[in-house]
């Protein structure tokens, strides 16, 4: 337990030294603005990128793999939004941001940098694919689910170009589609271009994860909403429990593979949960504060399960 809790304790020290800038420098959430930036559009699409073009094509070819972990998801969020659903008397939008806090864990800016310190470099192969296809069945859900609640409905055309926007101009994917068919390819950066990759891969996780604790820590819990007594759990331990007897039950597969989905599972609610809650302009107080558990208490629960797995 000691040698699984020192090597979490690093990522996570990383989220308290951001909550405790965030609390003790007086300086406004706005400046996490251009860092954010950096994170999302510049250091985590070259870590990705950089992983993913290194590694043999043929281990990409994991469909059933994927068909598992992202229909266990979706059986999570199902879940928690139709609990939602008739707790909130059919208020279908605050259902949903709801269903994404059970559902929609901290994949890109946590699942990386995890899955790597705990399993190797190799696990950022499980983790990519993971990322792509539970981000791209959220960015389907979302705009589909609050399209429903307005009178005026988008046209399906509308609808399927916005999807399709949200899907293919995420860096995130991006960096993935690009690294995949590097890897197809057999490209190799030219040696300045791959120093300054490596450079930016080697930033992403401490900034993300910096940027995690200020972002906490700026968005001060009031109160503990009644509904995370039950969202939280379903999050935290819920879902990876699932995933494992998924796995288990549909497999065999790679016990890389197994692991990595399972500790990505167990991952905290995402900021992107916020971030939609904003968009959509409902549940966002709430949704801030199943952010901040979470991950307050993910730091325990992921601790925990990724003794298990080890």
């Amino acid at each position: 337990m000691f040698e699984v809790a020192g090597l979490v304790a690093p990522l996570f020290s990383l989220i308290i030294l951001g909550y405790l800038a965030g609390r003790l420098a007086n300086l406004p959430i706005q400046g996490l603005a251009w860092l954010n930036f950096f994170v999302i559009y510049i250091a985590l699409p070259a870590m990705f990128f950089q992983y993913l073009s290194k590694i043999p094509i043929a281990e990409f070819a994991a469909f059933k793999f994927l068909a598992v972990t992202t229909s266990t998801t979706f059986y999570v969020f199902s879940l928690c939004f139709v609990i939602a659903l008739l707790r909130a008397r059919h208020k279908i939008g605050e259902a949903a941001i709801q269903g994404f806090a059970g559902a929609y864990g901290n994949i890109g800016y946590m699942g990386p940098p995890l899955a790597i310190a705990a399993f190797g470099q190799a696990a950022i192969v499980p983790a990519a694919l993971i990322f792509v296809f539970d981000n791209t069945m959220h960015f389907i859900l979302a705009p589909a689910i609050m399209a429903m609640r307005n009178s005026k409905h988008l046209s399906i055309l509308h609808l399927t170009g916005k999807i399709l926007k949200n899907i293919f101009t995420h860096p995130f994917i991006i960096a993935t589609i690009i690294g995949i068919s590097a890897a197809a390819i057999n490209f190799k950066s030219p040696q300045p271009v791959d120093k300054v990759l490596n450079m930016l891969a080697g930033a992403a996780a401490p900034c993300a994860l910096f940027t995690m604790g200020v972002t906490a820590a700026l968005r001060p819990l009031k109160r503990v909403p009644l509904e995370l007594t039950w969202l939280v759990p379903a999050k935290l331990l819920l879902h990876p429990a699932l995933m494992y007897i998924a796995l288990d039950n549909f497999g065999p597969f790679d016990p890389l593979f197994t692991k990595t989905a399972i500790i990505i599972a167990a991952l905290p609610a995402a900021t992107n949960v916020f971030i939609l809650a904003q968009q959509y302009d409902t549940w966002q107080e709430r949704a801030s504060s199943a952010v901040v558990v979470s991950t307050l208490l993910s730091m325990v629960s992921v601790t925990v399960i990724l003794y298990f797995l080890r």
